[in-house]
Formats: structure tokens, C-alpha cells, sequence
């Protein structure tokens, strides 16, 4: 079944497969909810109901264009709209990249909504931001994304080489095809520039009160943007217990690259 969730900027569409507990699936940058086709597969398969959004910016879902609008709390009521709408009770919250930084934030200050939290790659905001140099040096993109038609014109460069070849993202093709639609070369960036200024690595991290939920943190051994450390120093922030999977030989794009090890994950921590 597909529909459309009324947010904080407009129209969210969701696709809602299976049936069961639900398992809300968040994505990140540069994908679209088709990132979890693989995972929600074997969820349904394992008897859950899973919840599969393009996020604000993203795919099918409303493209605002004032960076504004992609601050954290617009991104934060757009999940709780989505929880709250379809009123099945709390959800498994996971998230990659982007996703897994926004559900971070949803659990923290919604957990009412939340049975569990599952975040992959991205650790907890304060972690990410403690990360010291290496974590910086491994964020140098992002500096470069700040910029408006900076960072579009370096994503474009060479055929998106950022993406194909430092990211190696193993749908490029179609992520690309995505990106140069409706304008979301643009929308996906303002992600970046609403939430992640170019001093973020130099002023204090930002305190967040405890997670008090359930979290399981997962990183992979060939992820270039994110160190270890950021998911592992997660777990300090986290009041009702964490629990740390490092994935050996897979890259950033865990979704794709080792959908049954995460939604086995996703099963044990539900």
C-alpha cells in the first residue's frame, strides 16, 4: 500500500508493506526509501509491518526549496506526524546516514513513540560531533555541500566521481537519474546546510538529554566518511541500554550491501 502522510512542509509518501509490529525505515543522503527494499523484504518475510518513507526533499515526497525548512525540528515533526498517524503504537525506529541522525533525535525527544532505536552508520549527535580530527578529515565533503552551487557542482563533476567512486555507492546510476529530478541535486543538500554548518566541527557538540530507549549501533569496517569511534562513544548517550555491531568488509551503503545481516539486527533488536 502507498499513501501520502501530511507533515510539517506538506506531503510524505510512505510506503507501508507487511504486517506485524512496525519498523519504521529511515533513509539518508543521496537515497530514497528504495534504499530498504532489500531489508524491508526480509522484515516482511520475518513478520514485521514496515513503514518506508522518502523523506522531506526526497523521491516522491514534498521538495521545499527554502533551506529553512530542513531544519532538525521540521525533520523531527515530520516522523512523529508519520508515527502518529498511522496510531499502531510505538515503532522500531531505524536509519542510515542522514535517517540515522534524524531517528537519533526522534527517540531522544519522542521515545513515547519509539519501542527501539536502530541506527547505522551515524552515531549519536554528540558522538558524531566529538569526533576530533580523523572524523573531521573524513567529513571534508561536507564543507564543500555548505555552498550553494558549490556543492552541486562537485557532486556533477566527472560523472558524480564523489559518489561513484569515494562513496562507491552501488546504485549510482539510479541514484543519479534520481538526484537530476524535480531539483533534488538541491533539496538533498539542504539537509546538510541546515543542520551541519561549516563550523559544526569547531563549537561545542550539542547535549542532548539521554536516549531511554533501546539502541543498536551499527558500522561497517569499509565506511570512508564515518570513523568507528562516533558509533561505539554512542553508547554513553544512551540511558536504556546499547548495543554495538561493526560489520566486517561492507561500506557505507549497509543497506544494500548486507541486507540480511542488518535486518537480522533490526530482528534482535525488536
Amino acid at each position: 500500500m502507498e499513501y501520502v502522510v501530511e507533515g510539517g512542509a506538506g506531503g510524505l509518501f510512505v510506503r507501508d508493506l507487511g504486517e506485524g509490529a512496525p519498523v519504521l525505515l529511515l533513509h539518508g543522503w543521496p537515497d530514497t526509501g528504495v534504499l530498504w527494499d532489500e531489508v524491508a523484504a526480509a522484515l516482511v518475510a520475518a513478520g514485521r509491518r514496515c513503514l518506508v518513507p522518502d523523506l522531506r526533499g526526497c523521491g516522491r515526497s514534498v521538495k521545499p526549496t527554502d533551506v529553512a525548512r530542513y531544519a532538525m525540528a521540521e525533520l523531527v515533526s515530520d516522523v512523529v506526524a508519520l508515527i502518529e498517524a498511522d496510531e499502531t503504537g510505538p515503532v522500531t525506529l531505524v536509519g542510515h546516514d542522514w535517517g540515522a541522525a534524524l531517528a537519533w533525535v526522534v527517540a531522544t525527544y519522542r521515545p513515547d513513540l519509539v519501542r527501539s532505536l536502530v541506527a547505522v552508520s551515524v552515531g549519536h549527535p554528540t558522538a558524531f560531533r566529538s569526533g576530533g580530527f580523523e572524523q573531521l578529515r573524513r567529513s571534508w565533503y561536507t564543507l564543500l555541500f555548505q555552498f550553494e552551487g558549490l556543492g552541486e557542482a562537485v557532486l556533477r563533476q566527472d560523472d558524480y566521481a564523489v559518489l561513484r567512486r569515494w562513496f562507491a555507492h552501488p546504485r549510482a546510476d539510479e541514484v543519479v537519474a534520481e538526484l537530476e529530478r524535480d531539483g533534488q541535486i538541491t533539496t538533498h543538500l539542504l539537509w546538510y546546510r541546515a543542520n551541519l554548518p561549516p563550523d559544526a566541527f569547531t563549537r561545542p557538540a550539542p547535549v542532548l538529554e539521554p536516549v531511554e530507549v533501546p539502541v543498536v549501533g551499527v558500522w561497517s569496517s569499509g565506511d570512508p566518511a564515518l570513523t568507528e569511534a562516533q558509533m561505539r562513544e554512542s553508547g554513553a548517550h544512551c540511558a536504556s541500554g546499547f548495543r554495538y555491531s561493526r560489520l566486517e568488509g561492507v561500506g557505507h551503503w549497509v543497506p544494500y550491501e548486507a541486507p540480511a545481516a542488518l535486518a537480522a539486527l533490526v530482528l534482535e533488536g525488536t
